[in-house]
């Protein structure tokens, strides 16, 4: 329903006026300059204002700056502007804090491996503090992220990366927002990537013109949807956001407690629209009032967002990951209706990085990505475990096997002519023998393997490192243990690798 495509004039970002550009690039300046930004991002930010596009690409603020795939989306992104610029069209990448998701629990812990196990570290909250339905960005790490820092540098060891580690989430101000904001400039510095948290007033002002929309035509842009979702539903997709009629594409935030309400709707017996959020209730004008006066208390859905996003920044191009992309099949409606276009989306880098250790022990078991991603570990430390049988032995075991299946083969069918149900009692006699025969291959398999106990630690090895509780690597692993063992040369290495002209995954070699 949406694949990103060649740049037409359909595509390409709105004309941004000069006071406009100048009004975003001054709030950015002060942004970036605030969690330490350098002259790389300062000098991009500058180019925005004098008429560059920007290449986005975006995630929650989590722990630590999160799993490997948050490097990758940076990656992804400055790559794209990189080679757009290079082509004669400037554009400048940039990376959008998600602060006001309210979901902790996805964004409160970080996963790191140790020789044989992982480690989940996940930050528990200030004792008697309330976060429930708080924008995840405005909660502050409190002391106990200083324990979460001893504990991560006991598994990462010391070094630059940790200090940063420590710089960036020890402060008395830090907040999971300006902490990640820190964190993620820090690590691409010199590719000058420029971090937007947009939770805060100017930049909610800058964008209420989609937040209007959202109000003033709730009934038109829910019918759009529910269409849109008809048609998902008709090619065998589904939706990745439940819309009912009576759902909306705003949240609001309380203004006592700070909590962050969906907003539905409900009709009312005057034929006029009342709001609720939680147990209140609103008039549309009262959140048009709210819009001019506080901007900064609604906010976008999901499946808002990027609109929301485009109008206060004059986007080229997105970089999402499976999810995000699939976002875009129900957003894009949205886009015609509101913006008149649709921003492309591309693929962020997917990529499996490969340690020396483990890419040693995959060549020597002679074991391909392809077979990790397959076969559950036991099955390929068996696989493993046969290959590495001494000679007579496989060839015994291949001998009987071979023979077994003919004898078998020609005996099933001489019993079939005589009759059919006996010949189907000897398939199933037959299929029990095979059976036991492979179990043979196993057992001998197995005694390989008791025989050289590394043939198995090797194999768990590589499942920690590359396929970790059956889930790809980038997802779980925290990127700063790549960064930590690999210095300043990481981030340059993974723009390297995120060009956009074969996208699909990537292995590297570190």
């Amino acid at each position: 329903f949406y694949v990103a495509g060649a740049y037409s004039a359909a595509s390409s970002p709105r004309p941004f006026d000069a006071p406009k550009r100048a009004a975003i690039a001054d709030l950015l300046a002060e942004q970036n300059r605030s969690v330490g930004a350098g002259p790389q991002v300062m000098a991009n930010i500058e180019r925005l204002r004098a008429g560059a596009s920007v290449v986005v690409t975006g995630q929650q603020v989590m722990l630590f700056g999160g799993p490997l795939l948050t490097l990758l989306k940076a990656a992804t992104a400055i790559r794209k502007a990189q080679d757009a610029t290079a082509a004669g069209d400037p554009q400048v990448p940039v990376f959008w804090l998600a602060s006001e998701d309210h979901d902790l629990a996805e964004a409160d812990h970080l996963v790191l491996p140790s020789r044989h196990e992982l480690h989940t570290l996940r930050w528990q909250g200030s004792a008697g503090s309330t976060t429930a339905a708080v924008p995840v960005g405005n909660v502050h790490l409190g002391t106990e992220t200083d324990t979460l820092l001893d504990e991560t540098e006991q598994l990462l060891g010391p070094g630059p990366w940790i200090d940063d580690l420590r710089r960036c989430y020890s402060t008395n101000d830090a907040t999971f927002a300006t902490a990640f904001a820190r964190w993620i400039s820090s690590a691409f510095a010199a590719q000058g990537l420029i971090v937007i948290d947009a939770a805060s007033r100017p930049f909610h002002a800058l964008g209420a013109e989609t937040l209007r929309q959202a109000i003033v035509n709730a009934d038109d842009l829910t019918e759009k949807l529910l269409a849109r979702d008809k048609e998902l539903a008709a090619a065998g997709y589904h939706s990745q956001v439940l819309v009912s009629p009576n759902s909306s594409l705003l949240f609001l935030l309380d203004a006592d407690t700070g909590m962050r309400r969906p907003l539905h709707r409900v009709e009312s017996g005057n034929n006029d629209t009342t709001w609720q959020a939680g147990k209140s209730n609103y008039t549309t004008a009262d959140l048009l009032t709210i819009l001019d006066s506080e901007p900064e208390r609604i906010s976008p859905n999901a499946l808002l967002r990027p609109i929301f996003q485009d109008t206060i920044l004059p986007t080229s191009s997105y970089i999402g990951g499976p999810a995000e992309i699939a976002y875009f099949a129900q957003s894009q409606v949205l886009y015609e209706a509101m913006l008149g276009r649709t921003t492309p989306i591309f693929p962020r880098l997917s990529a499996t990085l490969i340690e020396a250790p483990i890419a040693e022990a995959i060549a020597r078991h002679e074991i391909t990505l392809p077979d990790i991603f397959k076969y559950q570990a036991s099955e390929l430390a068996q696989r493993i475990g046969a290959r590495s049988m001494p000679i007579e032995g496989k060839k015994k075991l291949a001998a009987a096997g071979k023979s077994l299946d003919e004898e078998l083969t020609a005996l099933t069918a001489w019993m079939d002519a005589l009759n059919p149900d006996l010949g189907r009692s000897a398939k199933v006699a037959a299929s029990k023998m095979r059976y036991q025969m492979n179990r043979l291959r196993r057992l001998a398999a197995n005694f390989q393997l008791q025989q050289d106990a590394s043939l198995r630690r090797h194999v768990d090895a590589i499942y920690l490192a590359l396929l970790p509780q059956r889930h790809p690597q980038e997802r779980v692993i925290g990127g700063v243990w790549f960064l930590s063992r690999y210095g300043d040369g990481l981030p340059a290495l993974l723009v390297e690798h995120a060009s956009q002209q074969c996208p699909g995954h990537k292995v590297i070699y570190l």
